[in-house]
């Protein structure tokens, strides 16, 4: 188990295992806007390298489907576990997506596939 700033991370240990959990959300809910993301490995066969789920009920996300944001942690920890830059991982919600990761010197680049949900303008005050 480890944290961030935004969420704790727990290794399931597998991808099975992340798939079965089953969230005590009252429970997650305690950590107030703190997320509770499960992650683990799949199996060498798999399509994906590793697989996640994240919960933050507290902020009022029972389970998000696909979170970008906490593959920026996801993938730093799973490329010295695996020992590769170049990773495929899957967000198991009901939803599902995938998304293919890679650890470069400064940051984590991801693909993959989105919808666009909002678009917005935001207008700045002028200032003096």
């Amino acid at each position: 188990m480890f944290r961030n700033f935004e969420n704790v991370f727990a290794d399931l240990g597998s991808a099975e295992a992340v798939r079965a959990f089953e969230p005590d959300l009252a429970a997650i809910a305690k950590l107030g806007h703190i997320g509770l993301v499960v992650t683990g490995r799949d199996t060498e066969d798999a399509r994906a390298d590793f697989v996640s789920r994240y919960f933050a009920p507290g902020a009022g996300i029972p389970e998000d489907p696909v979170t970008g944001s906490i593959h920026a942690t996801l993938v730093p920890y799973w490329a010295e576990k695996l020992g590769r830059n170049r990773l495929m991982a899957f967000q198991a919600s009901p939803r599902g997506g995938w998304l293919d990761c890679t650890l470069t010197e400064t940051r984590v680049l991801l693909a993959g596939n989105a919808v666009t949900f909002m678009e917005a303008t935001v207008f700045l005050p002028e200032t003096a």
